[in-house]
C-alpha cells in the first residue's frame, strides 16, 4: 500500500472533501469549507513529499510534472474512493491538491437538491449548465443527473472529463467515459468526435475556450444533450460570460446559437450548516420557456429574474429565495446567509440580529 494512501484514508474518514499536501506544511484536509490539520502528521520536506507524490503516478505522468511542474490525474483507491489529483510547483517546492470523488454517485434527494433538477434528465436534447465558484459542488450535481439518465432511459452517453471524475456502470446507457489526454488530445477534439459516435449525451467536464463552447453549442442544436460547467455565478452572468468570451463582431450570432440551444441553468453555492456539520447547496434555476431565446438574442438579460420569478411553478428560483429558505429553516446562520447572498439589503436585518 502506498503511503500516501494513509492520508487518502483519514481524508476519507474525517469527512473531508480535499486534500492539501505542500512542501515545509504539515498535510491538512478541508472539513465543511475550513482547512484543519491531519492528526498524527508532521511537516513534510520537499523530498518526503515528492516520494508520496511519486508513489501513485506512472512514469509517463511523473516525467510529466518534473518537465512542466503541473499534472492533473485520477487515482482510485479501492473500498474508500477516488481523487482527483493536481500536483504543482510553488515558491516553497512540491505541493498537492486532492479532490475526494466518492465511489457512491449520490442521487438528487440524496443530495437535498430541488425536485425540479430532475426535469434535466428528461430532456432529449439542448445544452445545460451547471455553474457555480470551485468546490460548489458542479460534478457532483452532474453526477447525479446523468446517473438519473442512466436508471431511466436507454441511451449512449459520451463524457469528456479532465480527469474522470465519477466513473459510472452501463445500466440502461452505455457509457464512453473519455480522459483528455490519455483518450483524446482534447475537449474540442473530443466534442467534435462525439457528434459523430451517435453520443445522445454529451458532459463537458469544462468549457474553457471558445471553440469548446462553441463545438458544444452545436452539439446541441444538432440535437444532442449537452452538459457543462462553468465558473459564474447566476443564470444571466452565465449568459453574458459566454457571449462576451467572444469577439464583438461574433457576439450576436452567439446570441443567436445560444438562444436556439440553451434549456437551462443551474447555479450553485455551497453554504456551511448552522451546526457546523456540513454544508447545504444554494441553487438558482432556470428552464428554458418561449420568452427566454427572445431575452438571449435582445442582450435583455436584467429580464432573467422576471422569468425565474414567473416560473416558480415549474420548480425555477433565484439564488436569494433559496438562501432564504434555509435560513427560515434555521439550517444556515444569518451571518453565512448575509455573506452569500446578492441582495444583502434583504438579509441585513437577520444578519445584525444574529450577530446582536
Amino acid at each position: 500500500m502506498a503511503k500516501i494512501d494513509e492520508l487518502f484514508r483519514y481524508c476519507n474518514d474525517h469527512e473531508g472533501s480535499d486534500l492539501h499536501l505542500g512542501a515545509d506544511l504539515e498535510p491538512r484536509i478541508r472539513r465543511h469549507g475550513e482547512l484543519e490539520s491531519v492528526e498524527g502528521w508532521s511537516t513534510l520536506t520537499p523530498q518526503a513529499l515528492l516520494t508520496l507524490m511519486a508513489e501513485i503516478t506512472n512514469e509517463a505522468q511523473w516525467r510529466k510534472y518534473q518537465e512542466t511542474s503541473d499534472l492533473d490525474f485520477a487515482y482510485g483507491l479501492e473500498g474508500v474512493a477516488r481523487f482527483r489529483c493536481n500536483y504543482l510547483g510553488q515558491e516553497n517546492g512540491p505541493a498537492a491538491v486532492f479532490r475526494i470523488i466518492p465511489q457512491k454517485i449520490l442521487s438528487i434527494e440524496d443530495l437535498g437538491l430541488p425536485a425540479a433538477i430532475a426535469k434535466l434528465a428528461q430532456l432529449e436534447q439542448g445544452l445545460v449548465l451547471v455553474t457555480g465558484p470551485t468546490g460548489s459542488g458542479k460534478s457532483t450535481t452532474l453526477a447525479a443527473i446523468i446517473d438519473r439518465i442512466n436508471s431511466t432511459y436507454s441511451r449512449h452517453i459520451v463524457t469528456i472529463e479532465d480527469p474522470i471524475e465519477f466513473v459510472h456502470p452501463n445500466r440502461q446507457c452505455v457509457f464512453s467515459q473519455r480522459e483528455v489526454g490519455s483518450d483524446t488530445e482534447s475537449f474540442s477534439a473530443a466534442l467534435r468526435a462525439a457528434i459523430r459516435q451517435d453520443a445522445d449525451v454529451i458532459l463537458v467536464g469544462e468549457m474553457r475556450d471558445l471553440e469548446t463552447i462553441s463545438l458544444a453549442m452545436t452539439a446541441a442544436e444538432m440535437g444532442s444533450l449537452v452538459f457543462a460547467t462553468l465558473h459564474t455565478n447566476g443564470a444571466a452572468s452565465t449568459i453574458d460570460r459566454l457571449v462576451d468570451s467572444y469577439p464583438a463582431d461574433e457576439q450576436s450570432q452567439v446570441r443567436e446559437s445560444l438562444a436556439e440551444s440553451l434549456a437551462g441553468i443551474v447555479s450553485q453555492l455551497l453554504l456551511p450548516t448552522a451546526d457546523g456539520n456540513g454544508r447545504v447547496a444554494a441553487t438558482e434555476i432556470l428552464f428554458r420557456t418561449t420568452g427566454l431565446p427572445n431575452i438571449i438574442r435582445e442582450a435583455t438579460t436584467t429580464m432573467i429574474r422576471s422569468v425565474i420569478q414567473s416560473g416558480r411553478g415549474e420548480g425555477m428560483q433565484m439564488m436569494d429565495d433559496s438562501i432564504m429558505q434555509f435560513l427560515e429553516q434555521k439550517r444556515i446562520t444569518p451571518r453565512a446567509a448575509y455573506l452569500r447572498a446578492a441582495e444583502k439589503s434583504r438579509f441585513e436585518s437577520s444578519a445584525s440580529a444574529g450577530s446582536g
